[in-house]
């Protein structure tokens, strides 16, 4: 079985636009309640007992739904954080558009990362151990104050976050988690498109060929190992974790 440890070294028209990703966004509280809340009717609480963890002092994220949710979850928490510093510290002479469009996704990834932590706890009868803990993180010489640099790196964790959700979906058996997973990640390649736009207006790097391939139409799908060394090789996530369990 192949094993990730993820320690992030010290783990890349206006007003409509603005009502389309907060559509977005508000697509998922369904969704994350219906997942928080139908544990009893939908069996969306039976998660299997993971495998004995060969290392009990860092956490592992499990197997199954339970391996793909928390490890949706600590991609959720990275993105949350990151536009949290974003919002609480905007890049100088930033538009009011783009303003307007970095603190919709700062609420959406935010939620996301709160229905995901509300989702898992019930999933598990409350039992905190096999829950993804709080993350802790560190952008190194990240200039939050550089507008190419952060959204690069917006653009980067958007287009990440797309590709492990497309490559998670197979994983996942439960059909509660799977809606929920295609409702977020709808959401996740607004995102994308959003980000791209802003870096190159008027382009067509919304839809790159560098992000969709143009012999199939279709976006990447990575595996959870895939994404989680690209994740650890920026250094962001500095709470170490494994996924002995995902491939």
């Amino acid at each position: 079985m192949r094993k990730s440890i993820v320690k992030v070294k010290p783990v890349e028209k206006a007003t409509n636009r603005r009502q389309f990703l907060k559509l977005g966004g508000m697509g998922v509280v369904g969704a994350g309640l219906l997942v928080a809340c139908s544990n009893d009717d939908n069996g969306m609480g039976m998660m299997p007992d993971p495998d004995p963890n060969p290392n009990p002092a860092i956490f592992d994220l499990g197997q199954g739904d339970l391996g793909v949710l928390n490890y949706a979850y600590a991609l959720e928490q990275l993105e949350a954080d990151f536009y949290t510093k974003v919002v609480n510290s905007f890049y100088g002479n930033i538009s009011d558009e783009e303003m307007q469009i970095l603190t919709d996704l700062y609420y959406h990834e935010v939620n996301h990362r709160d229905f995901f932590k509300t989702a898992i706890t019930a999933a598990v009868d409350g039992n905190t151990d096999l829950v993804l803990p709080t993350l802790e993180f560190d952008y190194g010489d990240l200039d939050f104050n550089n507008r190419e640099q952060v959204l690069t790196t917006a653009s980067v964790l958007e287009d990440t976050g797309v590709a492990a959700y497309n490559g998670a979906g197979r994983l996942i058996s439960n059909p509660g988690y799977l809606l929920l997973a295609g409702k977020i990640v709808s959401v996740e390649a607004r995102h994308a498109s959003a980000i791209r736009t802003l870096l190159n207006p008027g382009s067509a790097d919304f839809a790159g060929d560098d992000y969709v391939t143009t012999d199939t139409g279709l976006a990447a799908a990575l595996d959870p190992s895939v994404v989680l060394s690209a994740v650890g090789d920026t250094g962001f996530i500095q709470t170490s974790f494994t996924a002995n369990n995902l491939p």
